[in-house]
């Protein structure tokens, strides 16, 4: 390879290099290899013969006058069947001891959906889970926020969707760890070899501990990944990305070392780009879809932080996990008030959903009331309106936990999938009165009413 610059200063995440050719374009990958390690820049800025480079690792080692090579190809990942099974690092190389047979690599940024491939006619992916398909159904390519901290049940319910979806339609998924600590990816690919799921996912990390340039790129080889799936494979394939918002964050750290002038938060400029950039290649075409979670770091509970509310505008629904309602044993632990979806449509779920959907809200609220003037008066005092509201909500509400077949070792529960006929036909039952003699634990942890617990 020829040489096609000459290294004239160094940073920890700036790397100027003074180039010999015009040829060089953003993104392009420069490298230099000396006897410990392969070095690799990644050009972000172009200013006639000057290059501004972020480097893919450590610059310890590095000096003045090194000169680079361009890399053939630019960003690139494994594009094939191969992926599935394994892990790989932000820059597409594997980390899980495993090995590629045969190298297909394709470039990070080459795909953009063209208005003619956009599919938005796509169908409910039905999750199988009561609670997410009664009130937050999931259209196919639709982009999910995922809310809720450390021990709410978000990991039971990520291989939840994944192993159900796999049966249901015989797709894979893509994990996207960004910014986590690596304690909880490890933990996470464990679990999935355990439960037996690895085999239909593949997994990406750039982790807490690795620079801004590492937890910036995990994002763009996630997409190929699915976009394989997606395209090669026609699946419907499964996104998961935890966090999103630290991919703002590792972009604000190198517009910072950049010295590009940041809008009144602190924010890049460039981060509505930088966003929708990802966003907009999460879409179902006419042979498969992506359909994404995104969990949602908040950073000091404020949601109307102007990086979370950029996210939120490219979202169609968010589910959120409560830790009062996890604390009370019901899970999936999904407050159902605060979570939504696009899809609570008639015109897309249909008249009889949509308006099942309305009176159970109204259930579930006219019960929250109910019980502080129950604490106060007791239960005799109620109406026999509002005693037929009070136990029939208690009822749905435990109808709406469910065995999970990832949690079955935990649970002793063999898990359940709900069809979504069955699931309107309880629910309808329950808010009629159909079950009013029978006791409300007979409803925790079962799938539909019509089957034996």
């Amino acid at each position: 390879m020829k040489k096609v610059g000459r290294i004239i200063s160094i940073s920890e995440l700036n790397v100027k290099v003074f180039l010999y050719t015009n040829d060089i374009k953003l993104n392009d990958i420069l490298v230099y290899e000396d006897e410990k390690m392969k070095h690799k820049f990644e050009v972000i800025e172009v200013e006639d013969n000057l290059a501004s480079c972020i480097p893919f690792d450590s610059v310890n080692g590095l000096k003045k006058g090194i000169e680079l090579e361009l890399q053939e190809g630019g960003f690139q990942i494994q594009y094939s069947d191969e992926i599935l099974g394994k892990v790989f690092n932000s820059y597409g190389d594997l980390i899980d001891n495993n090995t590629i047979e045969k190298e297909v690599k394709k470039n990070v940024y080459s795909r953009r959906l063209t208005l003619e491939e956009l599919d938005i006619s796509g169908k409910i992916l039905w999750t199988g889970i009561k609670v997410i398909d009664f009130f937050a159904p999931i259209q196919k390519g639709y982009k999910m926020g995922l809310l809720g901290g450390a021990g709410v049940g978000k990991t039971v319910l990520i291989k939840e969707i994944i192993n159900n979806v796999y049966k249901k339609q015989n797709s894979n998924a893509v994990f996207i760890g960004i910014g986590e600590r690596s304690r909880e990816g490890k933990e996470l690919y464990d679990e999935m070899e355990k439960d037996e799921l690895l085999d239909k996912i593949s997994m990406v990390f750039g982790q807490m501990g690795e620079s801004p340039c590492s937890r910036a790129k995990a994002v763009y080889s996630g997409l190929t990944l699915a976009e394989y799936l997606r395209d090669e494979k026609e699946q419907d394939v499964l996104l998961f990305i935890d966090n999103i918002y630290r991919f703002v964050q590792a972009m604000s750290e190198i517009s910072t070392e950049l010295k590009r002038v940041p809008i009144e938060n602190g924010y890049p400029t460039t981060m509505l780009s930088d966003i929708t950039e990802v966003e907009e290649r999460i879409n179902s075409t006419n042979k498969g879809s992506i359909t994404s979670f995104q969990a949602i770091y908040i950073p000091a509970d404020d949601i109307t932080d102007e990086a979370v509310q950029t996210v939120l505008t490219h979202l169609d629904g968010q589910i959120v996990l409560d830790r009062k309602i996890a604390e009370k044993g019901l899970h999936p632990a999904i407050n159902v008030f605060k979570s939504s979806s696009k899809s609570i449509d008639p015109e897309v779920i249909g008249k009889r959903h949509y308006e099942l959907v309305e009176t159970a809200l109204k259930y579930f609220s006219r019960y929250n009331e109910l019980e502080q003037i129950i604490a106060v008066l007791g239960i005799d005092e109620l109406s026999d309106e509002d005693k037929n509201i009070f136990y029939r909500s208690r009822k749905l509400r435990n109808y709406f936990s469910q065995p999970m077949f990832v949690a079955r070792d935990y649970t002793g529960l063999e898990g359940k999938m709900v069809d979504i006929n069955d699931l309107l036909n309880d629910v309808s039952d329950i808010l009629e009165g159909k079950y009013d003699d029978v006791d409300e634990e007979q409803f925790l942890y079962r799938g539909s009413l019509n089957e034996e617990k």
